[in-house]
């Protein structure tokens, strides 16, 4: 007979064995890393304590996504919704005030492909990596709390209508409705559309192109790595640039400290490529200093947005991104 600690470690093993997925639910529903990790840990917790009361009416997949959404709406109640630079406002001139630095809550920050997306079939992995860019979890914010979990119920997780009002404890007609009210927010909120399959040679080349002209600080190299309308954001500042002349006037202006800067490939981010950027130091003293995870969209051959995320103090960490550039070039040697 299997002892009580066996049959305690093969049970928390079963619902452990969901993390990731529910990682990217609660990613979904919060648009933060932390949050979602947090949410999981409670969700599992919970499941935990209540391991003798589950019933096997649902199978133990859909009854901990159900602790998980309601984990989640209990964490939104209270909270505004996160956003990207470009939710808030116009773009800016590039000569133009760089705008306040706003509260880390502001922001929907990336996370890491590993936390999110398992390795089963490819066509099931594209899927889901569609519904971590970072476009897509920026239109779900503009829902509220209770039709953006109808939505990604229904829509992403594939769930009927009526597991959903169960879940909610509301009617199906209700759930269509939300559904409904969703689907035509969601149309009115723009998303970029890239193709986010695995990086095709071509791009990965251009990448390498963009990494060596970026470091040289190549402006004629760079034009024509970057689409003529690309956008750059750089929360937590609320300045977003429109189009590739705005950001290379920015880049040789306000932003020309990024001169001279050391840029290396990370593990990837909301489906798309990353990279730790380190910047010469801005006390003249010799050396570097992280200074963002760039996240950039691809498509069609050219580079189309760039987000410079500045929060290395957390960021970096959860992508296993060392904070001295010299520990990430003795990892590398």
């Amino acid at each position: 007979m299997e002892s009580s600690a066996a049959a305690t470690t093969h049970s928390f093993g079963e619902l452990d064995r969901h993390r990731r997925e529910l990682t990217a639910h609660c990613y979904r529903m919060l648009g933060t890393p932390f949050e979602a990790e947090d949410a999981v840990q409670d969700t599992l917790l919970r499941a935990w304590r209540s391991l003798d009361r589950f019933e096997g009416r649902s199978s133990l997949r859909s009854w901990l996504y159900t602790i998980a959404t309601n984990v989640c709406l209990d964490m939104l109640d209270s909270k505004q919704r996160r956003a990207r630079p470009m939710d808030l406002g116009e773009a800016r001139a590039p000569d133009g005030p760089i705008g306040e630095i706003l509260a880390e809550t502001t922001w929907i920050e990336p996370v890491p492909d590993a936390l999110v997306l398992g390795d089963g079939d490819p066509a099931a992995v594209a899927e889901s990596r569609e519904t971590i860019r970072l476009a897509f979890v920026a239109a779900l914010q503009h829902l509220p709390p209770r039709q953006r979990a109808a939505l990604i119920l229904c829509e992403v997780l594939h769930w009927k209508a009526a597991e959903v009002a169960e879940l909610l404890d509301t009617s199906t007609a209700a759930i269509n409705s939300a559904l409904q009210r969703a689907r035509a927010t969601l149309e009115q909120t723009p998303t970029l559309d890239a193709s986010h399959g695995k990086l095709s040679e071509h791009d990965s080349a251009l990448l390498s192109r963009y990494v060596e002209a970026f470091e040289r600080y190549d402006i004629d190299a760079l034009t024509a790595l970057i689409h003529e309308d690309a956008t750059q954001s750089m929360p937590p500042y609320e300045l977003w640039l429109h189009g590739r002349d705005d950001i290379f006037e920015w880049w040789l202006g306000k932003g020309a400290g990024c001169r001279g800067s050391r840029v290396f490939a990370t593990q990837t981010a909301n489906g798309s490529p990353a990279f730790a950027q380190y910047k010469p130091r801005e006390d003249g003293q010799p050396g570097y200093e992280p200074w963002a995870l760039q996240v950039l969209e691809v498509a069609d051959g050219k580079i189309v947005e760039l987000t410079f995320f500045l929060s290395t103090d957390t960021l970096f960490p959860l992508f296993d991104v060392p904070l001295e550039l010299a520990e990430l070039e003795a990892r590398q040697t």
